[in-house]
């Protein structure tokens, strides 16, 4: 039965395919790809993916059920939030101009299988996302003609009572999908043309509600008569911006084009700056005029800033509106169908999906199989699926994209730059010195623990290499120094991720699932908080990278382990139902994973053949011993006995 079992040999090269990362090529500006996007293109297209349905129908919702007019904190909140996410992704963005956005930044620092699975849940999203968008912009459009669409829909075509289906098919929606696919596949000047268009009818609508809104705006709707200016308390302002945090997640758009940024390196950084800044004071003055024009109570949740000027008698205003939400709703879309199919091409790229995908129109130089693809699935899902059951499942992808994106910004942060990692030298040899020459990139075959003492030794000079302990702490942290520079910083890191689960699970789950006695509550958010802060603070004491060429985000590693943090303590408040869904969508994608991707791995390809090594020891009459290795050949005669006269000949010398 033993020699079913896999040998440890063979689990270690297993575990190490899983956690191989991504080689990036040393001109990383080459693409196949059309390099013709401006800073003004990159933040027009992030403000598109931000600025949606959300600024006309997420702001009455929150208002209305969750905080009241202090709605305008709960945007504060989660600007800055969605800031400390933005900022890793400006970072990555810069440092790693490539498309495929989350997908490729975990894949250059964390690892394959997470990688893959980062972008087999970022795939989904864009899907869903934009399904439930054409779902929207179509509905909105009905309302508009009293519902005709649907009443004829329903009337000549029939209607569903199935499970997980709609009520009735939308053809309008499956149409918008298809002509927005058409446009996409023209390339990405004609994509962000339209952009343009969408974007600047959505910017003159929202100027327009914020000057008609302050001109009607009335005091009176904040007072104590109303409710107050925060009617539902700390924890109503709380849960209104976990809820507003969702509004800010499409900057992700500028990292998943920064392949076709003409200056990635400023461009992608400055975009994701501007548009995050203007989204978020786009949608704190508008919840500040729409509370201030009628009383928060009477708001529709449905569609709050046009039910706002009909109820104050300008009806005209109130079609604007529609108008302005239907271009927003066009930019979403855009922006879904732009981010998707580049996303699945990196992958393609890469040989973790499927290769048709990789492949780039000569003309258009864009991923035109995958734009036709995953348009039309698109659109079939906003055909015939009943999507509100599947809308929450948006945001566990985002977050668990977020979190790996923070924890692989700490990674790379305290990890050595290309080039900078010395090579021991096979045989035993001390590594040379950095100033005896570039390394040759020959790949190691043999590693002794003497060279592995020589690194750690080595470096007890002025400069010291990311990921080293900081020489303050050397004669207190000693026995860290025995490791290789980072190994103790990726520890850490997964020690904080650990740590912020259990915090936040206590913090979720503690005094209503577990019902936890005060005692114990209060015992184990101390020492959940206390591994999360050690783990934070020993990152800290060691090296990181500096002056870099690129943008860095400040205060590394806190912005990226409070970003952490947060969309940890986000995930468990969703459902226990979306995470299921969650689990079974992981379930096909490690199915797909280990079925294909694994195997066609472009980093699969590059690792050398299995080699068997042979080690020989022999004994100087001085008393030292000298351990020599040498590759085996394979042949087909019996080797015992040329091994044995090589043995008694060794033995001679």
């Amino acid at each position: 039965m033993a020699r079913w079992l896999p040998r440890s040999t063979d689990l270690t090269r297993f575990c190490q395919k899983l956690s191989r990362v991504k080689t990036l090529e040393d001109d990383m500006m080459e693409t196949s790809f059309n390099r013709c996007l401006s800073t003004i293109d990159l933040t027009l297209l992030g403000i598109g993916g931000m600025v949606g349905s959300g600024l006309y129908v997420l702001t009455g919702t929150v208002a209305k059920e969750m905080a009241g007019p202090a709605v305008i904190i709960s945007f504060i909140i989660a600007g800055f939030a969605s800031l400390l996410a933005a900022l890793c992704y400006a970072e990555f963005g810069a440092r790693v101009p490539k498309t495929g956005s989350a997908y490729m930044f975990t894949y250059v620092s964390m690892g394959e299988i997470w990688a893959f699975l980062i972008g087999w849940n970022v795939l989904l999203e864009y899907m869903i996302g934009g399904a439930a968008v054409a779902r929207a912009w179509s509905g909105y459009l009905d309302s508009i003609f009293n519902h005709k669409i649907k009443n004829f829909t329903e009337t000549h075509v029939g209607t569903w009572h199935v499970p997980f289906l709609a009520h009735y098919p939308d053809f309008l929606a499956a149409a918008i999908l298809l002509i927005a696919t058409t446009f996409i596949s023209f390339g990405a000047k004609v994509s962000s043309w339209l952009n343009h268009v969408f974007s600047a009818i959505s910017m003159g609508v929202i100027l327009f509600i914020l000057i008609m809104g302050f001109i009607l705006a009335q005091p009176k709707n904040w007072s104590a008569q109303e409710g107050g200016f925060a009617p539902y308390g700390l924890s109503g302002i709380m849960a209104g911006t976990a809820t507003c945090f969702y509004a800010f997640v499409g900057f992700d758009v500028i990292a998943a084009s920064s392949e076709e940024a003409r200056n990635p390196q400023t461009a992608v950084p400055r975009a994701i700056a501007f548009s995050l800044g203007l989204a978020t004071g786009a949608y704190i003055v508008v919840s500040v005029v729409l509370t201030l024009m009628v009383p928060w109570h009477t708001l529709d949740p449905d569609s709050a800033l046009a039910d706002a000027f009909y109820r104050r008698g300008y009806a005209w205003a109130g079609f604007l509106v529609a108008a302005g939400s239907i271009c927003a709703m066009n930019t979403v879309l855009l922006s879904n169908l732009f981010s998707l199919p580049r996303i699945v091409y990196a992958m393609a790229e890469d040989g973790l999906f499927f290769r048709v995908f990789s492949r780039v129109h000569p003309r258009t130089q864009v991923p035109v199989v995958g734009i036709v693809v995953f348009g039309l699935l698109m659109a079939l899902l906003a055909l015939v699926f009943d999507l509100e059951a599947l809308v929450q499942f948006l945001s566990i992808g985002t977050l668990l994209a977020y979190t790996f994106v923070a924890a692989s910004i700490i990674v790379l942060r305290f990890q050595q730059q290309k080039g900078d990692v010395p090579a021991p030298a096979a045989a035993g040899r001390p590594s040379p010195e950095p100033h005896e020459g570039p390394s040759t990139g020959e790949l190691k075959e043999y590693e002794s623990f003497s060279d592995k003492l020589q690194l750690v030794d080595r470096d007890k000079s002025k400069d010291r290499e990311p990921g080293q302990l900081k020489a303050t702490f050397e004669p207190y942290l000693e026995f860290l120094s025995d490791f290789y520079p980072g190994e103790v910083v990726t520890v850490a890191v997964v020690t904080l991720m650990v740590s912020a689960i259990c915090l936040c699970s206590v913090l979720v789950f503690g005094s209503t699932h577990l019902h936890l006695p005060t005692w114990s509550y209060s015992l184990l958010l101390v020492l959940f908080s206390l591994g999360f802060l050690l783990s934070l603070l020993l990152i800290w004491a060691h090296e990181q990278q500096h002056g870099t060429q690129t943008f860095q985000i400040p205060l590394v590693p806190l912005s990226p382990a409070l970003s952490i943090l947060l969309n940890i303590y986000l995930m468990l408040k969703l459902s226990y139902m979306t995470w299921l869904r969650f689990a079974i969508w992981l379930l096909l994608g490690l199915l797909v994973y280990f079925g294909y991707g694994i195997w066609h791995s472009k980093e699969n390809l590059r690792e050398p053949r299995e080699q068997r090594l042979s080690a020989r020891y022999v004994v100087f009459p001085s008393g030292s011993l000298e351990e020599r290795v040498q590759p085996v050949q394979p042949s087909a005669q019996p080797a015992s006995l040329p091994d044995t006269d090589t043995a008694i000949a060794d033995g001679k010398r």
